[in-house]
């Protein structure tokens, strides 16, 4: 807008451009050759856009306030950040330990996801009003963080648990990015465009 501040503009730019590259990446890091060099440095590459992204998304929405884009922010990087992180807690499976960093920032998104579902609930304006929308994401949330700590607590048999939460975690990043586009773009030009398609937004009181 005209009347933001000169940094809120710098931010969206830059935060602008880093979505776009999340979501150019995301489709080229799952066409090509899991493990090989271009999926690591692809991976590498949309990890630190998405961290970019939600780093810039944080300050913004709180600024506006927008606490829905608030939030989502936190779930996305979190999904990414634990996403690339499962690939060095292999060792679980055989009595490692997660890192104080791992622990910290399972629970604080967890208690984020509990504010947009519980928000959603009891004090929807508080979260845009996105209703189902911010329910859906806050669970998915919870159950990601939660399935996290159990983790942590309770070590994985599978040697290779790691895939598949690598694989989950990427998706679901993937997919919080494109949630956070659909409401404050696409559906700006095209109602009830992308994702939100499927979701009933209630309105606006």
């Amino acid at each position: 807008m005209p009347t933001d501040p000169i940094w809120m503009r710098d931010f969206l730019a830059v935060h602008i451009a880093a979505g776009v590259l999340c979501l150019v990446l995301a489709p080229l890091v799952l066409s090509v050759r899991k493990g090989g060099r271009v999926h690591r440095r692809l991976g590498t590459l949309y990890f630190w856009s998405i961290g970019v992204m939600a780093g810039t998304a944080l300050p913004m929405a709180l600024y506006r306030p927008v606490l829905f884009l608030a939030l989502i922010a936190v779930l996305s990087f979190y999904l990414a950040f634990s996403g690339r992180r499962v690939l060095r807690l292999k060792s679980l499976a055989h009595g490692g330990s997660a890192s104080t960093a791992d622990w910290a920032a399972a629970i604080v998104t967890f208690a984020a996801c509990a504010c947009l579902s519980g928000f959603a609930v009891w004090r929807p304006a508080l979260v845009q009003n996105m209703g189902i929308v911010a329910i859906l994401f806050g669970s998915l949330g919870m159950r990601a963080t939660a399935a996290d700590l159990y983790r942590f607590t309770i070590k994985p048999k599978d040697p290779m648990f790691w895939m598949f939460v690598h694989l989950e975690k990427f998706i679901g990043s993937y997919i919080a990015v494109w949630t956070a586009f659909s409401v404050a773009t696409l559906s700006r030009i095209v109602p009830q465009a992308g994702i939100v398609l499927w979701l009933v937004r209630p309105p606006i009181r």
